[in-house]
């Protein structure tokens, strides 16, 4: 009897130690699991806002201002039916940025008149200097100057009914900033147009599908393109509307 009884106690402790065994195995497991299969996060996979781009861009001209002055350049841009376009007239607000000697500003300070005004952006002092002259000489009160920068063209807000960006969009470094910064300054239903030349940037030209994908990843929506600003077809010009 006694012998039965120690069998069968040895039986159970051998059980219970293979209980233990496998129990401890279990827990070990378990504490290693979510560690071994824990997906790894890197900081970098989440998703931040990026407004630069890296693009080639041409240097901005700072030659001689009397390249922009030739007399046939107001028939082969057509700069009448571009200003019909973006609805240029008698007492709008009109931005001509990358403003130059003032070829434009001076064409929308006409068309515009005594009621309107148009301001001459230009990130180079001396142009704007050049341009303060010449406002004065012709007797065109409604031109301001404004200094911009690289990135802001520093126009105040909801001033705007129609922007040009003539021949100076290949120059912009910052294209995105500057369309972001520049939606502040555009009244409700302001057009900006760009005429440029297909090119790819640092050749004073830039393809037009870039600069429609650009407008577009900085809230704008293109409202039309037309192709009539040049005989030869290198200029293109486009219209787009902030959304």
């Amino acid at each position: 009897m006694k012998k039965f009884v120690f069998g069968t106690v040895l039986i159970k402790l051998a059980f219970l130690l293979i209980f233990l065994t496998l129990s401890f195995s279990a827990c070990q497991t378990a504490s290693l699991s979510p560690i071994e299969t824990a997906p790894t996060v890197s900081p970098t996979a989440i998703p931040t806002p990026d407004n630069s781009i890296n693009r080639p861009t041409s240097e901005p001209y700072k030659g001689d201002l009397a390249i922009f002055e030739d007399e046939n350049r107001a028939k082969n841009l057509q700069i009448d039916r571009v200003m019909d376009i973006l609805k240029i007239t008698e007492g709008k607000t009109v931005a001509d940025i990358g403003a130059g000697s003032g070829w434009f500003t001076v064409r929308a300070a006409k068309r515009v008149g005594e009621k309107g005004k148009v301001f001459a952006v230009e990130i180079n002092q001396e142009y704007i200097k050049h341009i303060n002259n010449r406002a004065k000489k012709e007797n065109f009160s409604n031109i301001e100057t404004v200094l911009g920068t690289e990135d802001n063209p520093k126009l105040p807000e909801n001033a705007v009914d129609a922007v040009l960006i003539l021949k100076t969009y290949h120059e912009i470094a910052q294209p995105i900033k500057v369309l972001q910064n520049l939606r502040k300054s555009l009244k409700q239903g302001a057009f900006v147009g760009v005429i440029d030349r297909n090119g790819s940037g640092d050749d004073h030209g830039i393809a037009k599908e870039t600069v429609i994908d650009e407008f577009r990843r900085a809230g704008f929506s293109l409202v039309d393109q037309y192709d009539f600003v040049k005989l030869d077809r290198m200029d293109y010009f486009l219209v787009f509307r902030y959304r």
